[in-house]
């Protein structure tokens, strides 16, 4: 027998090869159960829905995203500026429109404002967001603007009206020298002594007639534009007691007439003619029919009445008509004459200059501005030469009585009468004060605080 025939390997090796070959057989069945089982449980867990306990004590997980800087917030500029003499819109505007745009704009604004009107010394505002143009806001006057501004695709223009917050206040007042003093030691702007002079303008002579304890008061509105006082708006009604004649008046539209001021009764405050062509000023020289003149020497007729007054101040028509002469005379200098009904005229004379407007044949309302005050001619001064005639004959305008105008009509009196009353127990309620009283309501209701 050979080697290799009589080997034989041992048996047990076999076997114990071979049950080690089946185990991982066993193993990976048991796995694949527990798997199984597994599988199950979290299956019934997540069909059970999550657990509070496990939210509540569970972080969540935040996924910070890529670093993205914030854009930087848009720059808003306002520029508050005034209009200067001679500028133009383009001088306002080059800079953001080009020559093109800005005659597209002239065009533009024939319809709407033409910039040809445009002031010297009127306020305007630029408004510019990162250097770039948004807005132009012009001052027209107290009352309206003038906006351009510029959307994506259009520049657009418009004329608005300003608005304004507004408080009713009784203002009132003592005379001891004037009334332009007598404003001021109340606090109030001059312009509310023009205004109170063109309401009882017919009826008092601010120059000759008013005493010292005189008192006025008036229902006015003052205006306010974000925050700050702007002025007056409209007078309610006021009162002056001039020599101790009371005149009260009351602003009230008759209709389709013209808004005027009306006694209690309803008699139109407006006469025909103002007892004189300006405002606080004196008279330097009375109507007389034998006069020295201080320049010629001569005695001659003086048929007129010399106001002495600042050079600049303006002059206005006492009456409604029309410009009859203008022009320029060696003794008179510059001077106007208006024509007015029932054959007056009227004549001014010694101007400074002339208002923009008065020409020869137009057609001129009471209190229109004629010229102002100069001396110009044979004048040792500056004051007004102010004459009237009637058919060509001299009247002294200081005696002339002139007629009022239409009284409410008989078909709006019960209105008026309506409107007054409150506002007439309102300066009734207090007389005698030389305070103010202020209607803190901005709805004009009648509740007044009386100050001490």
């Amino acid at each position: 027998m050979s080697l290799h025939q009589d080997y034989q390997p041992p048996r047990k090796t076999n076997t114990f090869i071979r049950r080690r070959r089946l185990r991982p057989g066993r193993h990976s069945l048991t796995l694949v159960v527990g798997l199984i089982a597994l599988s199950v449980v979290v299956l019934l867990l997540l069909s059970s829905g999550p657990s509070p306990d496990l939210e509540a004590r569970t972080a969540p997980i935040e996924i910070s995203a890529p670093g993205i800087k914030a854009l930087p917030a848009p720059v808003r500029e306002r520029l508050d500026k005034v209009v200067e003499p001679g500028q133009t819109i383009t001088a306002m505007l080059g800079e953001y429109f080009s020559p093109q745009e800005i005659h597209a704009l002239n065009q533009q604004s024939q319809t709407v404002f033409p910039f040809t009107r445009i002031c010297a010394g009127q306020p305007y505002r630029l408004c510019l967001t990162d250097g770039e143009f948004e807005r132009f806001i012009y001052e027209i006057d107290d009352e309206e603007q003038l906006i351009i501004s510029r959307e994506v695709d259009e520049t657009l223009m418009e004329r608005v009206p300003i608005n304004y917050d507004v408080k009713t206040e009784l203002v009132q007042g003592t005379i001891k020298t004037s009334l332009f003093d007598a404003i001021a030691e109340i606090n109030e702007e001059p312009k509310l002594a023009y205004v109170l002079a063109d309401i009882f303008g017919w009826d008092i002579n601010f120059i000759l007639d008013l005493r010292v304890g005189d008192t006025f008061q008036a229902l006015v509105e003052k205006r306010f534009r974000e925050g700050h006082p702007a002025g007056y708006g409209i007078v309610l009604a006021a009162e002056f007691v001039n020599q101790k004649k009371v005149f009260r008046a009351i602003r009230f539209q008759d209709g389709d007439r013209k808004i005027s001021f009306y006694n209690e009764k309803g008699e139109n405050m407006r006469k025909a003619f103002l007892k004189a062509p300006l405002s606080f000023t004196r008279i330097s020289s009375g109507y007389t029919m034998r006069r020295l003149h201080p320049i010629t020497k001569v005695w001659k007729a003086h048929p007129a009445i010399d106001y002495a007054a600042p050079i600049g101040t303006p002059v206005k028509t006492v009456g409604d008509g029309s410009i009859s002469r203008k022009g320029y005379g060696k003794g008179n200098g510059y001077y106007v004459e208006v024509r007015h009904s029932n054959g007056y005229k009227s004549l001014y004379m010694h101007l400074k200059g002339f208002a923009r407007g008065i020409a020869k044949g137009k057609r001129v309302t009471q209190g229109q501005l004629l010229g102002y005050v100069g001396s110009t001619g044979l004048s040792t001064g500056p004051h007004l030469d102010f004459r009237m005639t009637r058919n060509g004959q001299p009247i002294n305008p200081l005696k002339l009585k002139a007629p009022a105008a239409k009284s409410v009509s008989k078909e709006h009196l019960a209105g008026f009468l309506t409107l007054a009353a409150p506002l007439i127990a309102q300066l009734e309620g207090n007389a005698g004060s030389t305070h103010i009283a202020k209607l803190e309501s901005t709805d004009k209701s009648p509740v007044l605080e009386t100050a001490q």
